[in-house]
């Protein structure tokens, strides 16, 4: 996005690399002045993710990244809070062609929907995710601004039934690796499944490949979310990026 409601990447997901899926996308009006690819919303079902179909618009690869992003890691938050000293390692995916540091103590876990997934231990609700899937469009402008992003984001989490509240805290654009456009969002979600969270989200596109990395994390009003467990969570956000030859 997650990416139960990992990178919304907010309630569970992981898809191995070799894993198969399958997608029957529905079919959605077309506008006669532009052709229009079937769109491919990854419906939910379970703990699975219906990954997105080779041919998106525009429009429909912005739906699929929203969709992702509701339909991530962590069906419900954990009370407990991270440890104030929290130790980061660099994680490597030379097959997909990414990279982000991340927790050395949080464990790699196997869930449908997510190229990877690390847990934090016996607190599995806080998490840090990647989905990478094919699309069309070269660069990651072609979906919209980052605020056009995060404003479709957060009118489509409001529609969903379980969620009280969301609330966009921080939009923001970097250059990755080469130069290339990184989006990132942060935003807070209270939701019948979990109660309050704190979502940190990053976006690229490169090699025709869209790549979305799901931060999350509890922050309930009786333990939030801490500094130094926020200054970490930052730095796995910005650390998230293309490697080189990608």
């Amino acid at each position: 996005m997650a990416l139960q409601s990992c990178l919304a990447l907010s309630d569970h997901h992981s898809l191995p690399s070799n894993s198969s899926f399958s997608i029957t996308p529905p079919r959605v009006p077309t506008q006669n002045h532009s052709p229009r690819a079937q769109v491919s919303v990854f419906p939910h079902e379970g703990d699975r993710f219906l990954l997105p179909s080779l041919r998106l618009s525009k429009r429909e690869a912005i739906l699929s990244i929203l969709a992702i992003l509701l339909n991530g890691c962590g069906s419900s938050a954990s009370v407990a809070t991270l440890s104030r000293e929290v130790e980061l390692e660099r994680y490597t995916d030379s097959k997909e062609g990414f990279t982000l540091l991340k927790p050395s103590s949080w464990v790699k876990v196997d869930k449908a929907g997510a190229t990877v997934l690390f847990e934090e231990p016996t607190k599995g609700n806080n998490n840090v995710g990647v989905v990478v899937s094919p699309v069309r469009l070269a660069s990651l402008g072609e979906f919209g601004s980052p605020q056009f992003v995060a404003d479709k984001l957060i009118q489509a989490e409001k529609r969903k039934e379980s969620t009280k509240d969301a609330e966009v805290i921080r939009v923001a654009e970097r250059s990755g690796q080469g130069g290339l456009q990184v989006y990132e969002f942060e935003y807070k979600l209270d939701s019948t499944r979990g109660g309050m969270k704190r979502i940190f989200s990053a976006v690229f596109v490169t090699s025709k490949k869209l790549y979305l990395l799901n931060i999350a994390h509890s922050d309930k009003p009786e333990s939030p979310l801490g500094p130094q467990t926020r200054m970490m969570l930052e730095e796995v956000l910005h650390s998230f990026n293309a490697i080189p030859g990608t």
